[in-house]
């Protein structure tokens, strides 16, 4: 089963890197520089940003259904420089070496399964998942902290 994963869409937060810190603290939302190599992962480019690079910290409601038990939102780092991102058939940067979460869900936006992989087993429940004609979309999570990471659909 080839999936694709494709990051949000840069134009969504190109205005907030306007604001000023406090506008951004009214709203929520922190302005940050990567301080470490390895711990901005951004949702845009689905890249891991490099130290010294400014980001935006923002909630963002990645599962929008109003019907749905399962709506949900959560912090996510976006870079100011990012290019939205698409991987087809492999993970994205950002996905790879991280335990996630995975998390499927029916049209409906209700979950049909989830599990917990890291390493190669993530492509392999991926492929289980989608394999199943009831899954619309699988979300991946970074297991530790929680935050939304990706949304992985068929190709």
């Amino acid at each position: 089963m080839t999936f694709q994963i494709r990051g949000l869409e840069a134009e969504a937060f190109a205005p907030l890197f306007r604001l000023s810190d406090k506008d951004l603290e009214s709203i929520g939302a922190q302005r940050v520089y990567a301080d470490e190599a390895d711990a901005y992962p951004c949702r845009v480019s689905l890249t891991r940003v490099p130290v010294g690079k400014e980001l935006l910290l923002v909630n963002h409601v990645h599962q929008p259904a109003p019907s749905s038990p399962y709506r949900a939102s959560g912090p996510i780092f976006v870079s100011r420089s990012a290019t939205t991102g698409h991987y087809l058939g492999e993970l994205a940067p950002i996905l790879k070496n991280r335990l996630l979460s995975l998390r499927a869900y029916d049209a409906a936006a209700l979950i049909v399964d989830a599990e917990v992989a890291e390493g190669e087993t993530v492509v392999e429940v991926i492929g289980r998942f989608l394999a199943d004609p009831q899954v619309a979309h699988v979300d991946a999570h970074f297991a530790r902290r929680g935050c939304f990471a990706a949304r992985i659909e068929r190709a």
